[in-house]
């Protein structure tokens, strides 16, 4: 008898057993359940910044500690926070239990360099000195550099100066000077003369001096006075007279100005004072000139100052030709649009060519299409006309384009 017959005959006698029925579960679909995990992960991980950004550390705290317990795709953020969080509340110890559950849980995560900083911050604040020479990342041991030197200077400038003999980075050879050049350490502040002078490290000579400008006060201009007038180096007088701009040393540029002996030094000086926007001096300078490459060094930086005045009265009325086109050209990079009138007069009053020429260059400099096509369509002199044109082919605007188009169409 077949399996199917008894089963029939069973359900005939009523002795067939019952089957309940499958219950339907009343289950979501794989795919919301997700999305409804990274919402509700986005919006702690929201409420948790929002609370950073209002220092409410006890709520940021519970905020990150409920992402970092999802262990969704932000749980490695979440632990960085949270270990900030508790950081800025004072509890270090707390905080650096959290970097090391993220460490252990989170090896590739991109936060491990955010931790290993904030650790060493954390470390530092507690008094606890991290020896530079132990820290393997460049910018961590920047961090350990400054951190050192606020808590045991006696230790961290010794240190400083081995990184300025010895590393290899020109990065941490850079930061250890600029922390040295804020130290009050007599130490501190004789190993950054001994470099500006170029007695320890060339290579930093330029960059010492530099600080020097920047963070030191009478003393240090007195220092970098020296240096100036000791140094047989053109780039290292240069840098001299850099600091003397940024720390505003008027005197002293205009001294070096007017008495400096190498022609590419003096120019130097000269662009300095019109970086500080020194006019008056600059023309004064400019009227007693006779050298014309000084002259011509004087009307870029009077160019660089704004004295755009002084460059359209040296265009029209300097006698020596060829600083009078250095002029009219410097017209075209320091003189606005509201000057290109006063550049078309030099260009229709001008009889040598030249002068005519370089009245086109400034306008072709100061994008004046206008101005060039006014020339085009007027100019008499066929050399100069195509000399407009060519200038206008270059420009790009629609207006020198539509005039090209009408020339082409003729």
């Amino acid at each position: 008898m077949s399996m199917a017959t008894v089963f029939v005959l069973a359900l005939a006698s009523g002795s067939a057993p019952s089957v309940a029925p499958e219950p339907v579960l009343a289950q979501e679909p794989k795919a919301e359940l997700q999305q409804e995990a990274r919402s509700r992960e986005d919006d702690l991980y929201e409420k948790g910044t929002g609370a950073l950004d209002e220092r409410a550390w006890d709520e940021a705290s519970a905020a990150f500690r409920s992402v970092a317990d999802m262990k969704g795709r932000r749980a490695d953020a979440g632990l960085y926070w949270l270990a900030y969080a508790r950081s800025r509340q004072g509890r270090g110890a707390d905080a650096l239990a959290v970097l090391d559950e993220l460490r252990r849980a989170y090896p590739q995560s991109r936060w491990i360099k955010e931790a290993k900083a904030l650790e060493l911050e954390i470390r530092q604040k507690s008094g606890q000195a991290t020896n530079p020479e132990n820290v393997a990342d460049e910018d961590l041991k920047l961090m350990a550099l400054d951190g050192l030197l606020n808590t045991d200077p006696e230790q961290a400038i010794p240190l400083l100066e081995k990184f300025l003999k010895n590393s290899p980075s020109e990065k941490l050879q850079d930061r250890a000077l600029f922390v040295l050049c804020q130290s009050d350490s007599p130490r501190a502040r004789e190993i950054v003369r001994l470099i500006a002078r170029g007695e320890s490290n060339k290579e930093l000579q330029a960059r010492a001096i530099q600080n020097l400008g920047i963070f030191g006060g009478p003393e240090s201009r007195q220092e970098l006075q020296q240096i100036y007038a000791s140094s047989a180096a053109p780039e290292a007088r240069k840098a001299v007279l850099q600091a003397f701009m940024v720390s505003g040393e008027k005197d002293r540029l205009l001294e070096a100005a007017r008495t400096e002996k190498d022609p590419e030094v003096r120019t130097h000086a000269i662009h300095m004072l019109g970086a500080m926007g020194a006019q008056g001096e600059l023309w004064a300078m400019y009227q007693a000139e006779t050298s014309r490459e000084a002259k011509s060094a004087l009307l870029q930086a009077l160019g660089v100052a704004g004295a755009t005045e002084r460059l359209l009265e040296a265009a029209r009325t300097e006698k020596d030709v060829e600083v009078r086109l250095d002029a009219i050209r410097a017209l075209g990079p320091f003189a606005g649009p509201d000057n290109a009138g006063a550049i078309v007069e030099i260009y229709k009053g001008g009889s040598d060519p030249r002068v005519r020429e370089a009245a086109l260059q400034a306008l072709f400099v100061q994008g004046n299409a206008k101005a060039l096509i006014e020339i085009a369509r007027t100019e008499k002199d066929p050399e100069l006309r195509k000399r407009a044109v060519a200038q206008l082919s270059l420009m790009g605007s629609k207006e020198a384009t539509a005039f090209l188009l009408e020339i082409l169409e003729k």
